[in-house]
């Protein structure tokens, strides 16, 4: 399997507008960086941002996947983001406020794999055809805008989100697509981002997408399998013998062992 089989652990949002931040950017391990056209980027800077997109795109960041984050459906900026992402040699396209399968249609002729931003309540129960769109590769779950639209008056509280955000994973799920789960706005806190990031692997995210360099490192650790887990795994693959066995105190079965081989691929990518 190459590189580009597992999702990114880590998806880091650089704006397009900051020359600083997409130079350090090449030295960054984030396992995909999304250029942002769109919140990252003031509105009277949207044209300076697509110049610039363009070159470092066209630059390349060898070693890394790419993706350009576009302007949502409505926007007045969307038509010119679209042309200036078209033709570009890219891993996917990120599009905002995807609150049904017809917001993924102005980018569908660019012929690139697809995220969908889920931001809204809308969205959370579009979810599930969204992912099942052909042209859609993953769901990210935009927990800020979600928060704003529930009313939330700590728009912090993840645990008043539980329902919505366990939607986006299983709708990813069912619709065999990645799930990546939303930023952690609190930078210098590396505490709670840790918290965060490993609670998010325990949902079901494949990875998480960030806002500050200071995260990647800490994100890396946190979707990757830990030293304990791969020992297990492996134990576990070595003692299979086929069909529901005892292993170590319980029951495993073939599921189990598919699970610990897909562990161990991911370790070894």
């Amino acid at each position: 399997m190459t590189q580009a089989d597992f999702a990114p652990r880590s998806l880091l949002y650089v704006p397009a507008s900051n020359a600083r931040a997409l130079e350090k950017a090449h030295a960054l391990a984030a396992d995909m960086l999304i250029i942002d056209l769109e919140d990252a980027v003031p509105g009277d800077r949207k044209a300076e941002a697509r110049e610039a997109m363009r070159a470092a795109v066209t630059a390349g960041f060898a070693g890394k996947r790419v993706a350009v984050r576009i302007n949502g459906s409505g926007s007045a900026h969307q038509a010119a983001d679209l042309g200036a992402v078209a033709g570009l040699a890219l891993d996917a396209v990120v599009l905002p406020k995807v609150d049904a399968p017809a917001d993924l249609d102005p980018a569908r002729g660019l012929g690139l794999p697809l995220f969908a931003m889920i931001e809204s309540p809308a969205a959370i129960y579009a979810a599930h055809a969204v992912a099942a769109d052909p042209a859609t590769r993953g769901l990210i779950a935009g927990l800020n805008d979600l928060a704003h639209e529930l009313r939330l008056p700590d728009g912090t509280d993840r645990s008043a989100m539980g329902h919505a955000i366990q939607a986006i994973v299983l709708a990813a799920r069912a619709g065999g697509v990645w799930c990546f789960d939303g930023v952690y706005n609190a930078i210098d806190d590396a505490p709670g981002f840790a918290a965060e990031a490993d609670e998010g692997r325990r949902l079901g995210f494949d990875g998480k997408t960030l806002i500050h360099p200071s995260q990647v490192d800490p994100c890396n650790s946190a979707f990757a399998p830990s030293e304990r887990e791969i020992a297990a795994a492996e134990a576990l693959v070595a003692a299979a013998t086929g069909g529901a066995q005892r292993h170590e105190g319980r029951m495993i079965e073939d599921m189990h062992v598919a699970a610990a081989r897909a562990l161990l691929e991911r370790a070894g990518r």
